[in-house]
């Protein structure tokens, strides 16, 4: 489990660089500046997402099963939450209207706050030597 968190993180922190160099560059001239903005906030969560999994996959002070539970919240969460943050944001170059299926962005957000919320449970479990 280990192995697939590191190799994730790394995966989803080099495709956050590579989708926020296509949006400030790319798309700058396509959408307007608010658009870019909401852009911009799927990346940032996509990279802190992926710099959580590279910590998750190199401690010892979270179950192993906690680890594959974050793993799992963290994926689909970005999914829903940044995969539809990029789709909203670029709405109008498409012809799918993404403001169709809008309301999974709370469910990834959701998902997120969980896989923190089971880091912290995780933490809390700690046994502090007296």
């Amino acid at each position: 489990m280990n192995k697939a968190l590191l190799i994730t993180a790394a995966l989803l922190g080099a495709l956050s660089v590579v989708i926020g160099a296509f949006g400030a560059h790319g798309l700058k001239a396509l959408i307007s500046i608010d658009a870019q903005q909401t852009f911009e906030t799927g990346v940032r969560y996509q990279m802190y997402h992926a710099l959580l999994l590279l910590w998750v996959g190199n401690t010892t002070f979270i179950s192993q099963k906690s680890k594959k539970a974050i793993f799992y919240l963290v994926v689909f969460g970005l999914v829903l939450f940044s995969g539809s943050i990029y789709g909203l944001a670029t709405n109008t170059l498409t012809n799918f209207n993404f403001k169709s299926i809008g309301f999974i962005t709370p469910i990834g957000g959701f998902l997120l706050i969980l896989s923190w919320i089971l880091l912290l449970i995780n933490f809390l479990k700690i046994k502090v030597e007296k």
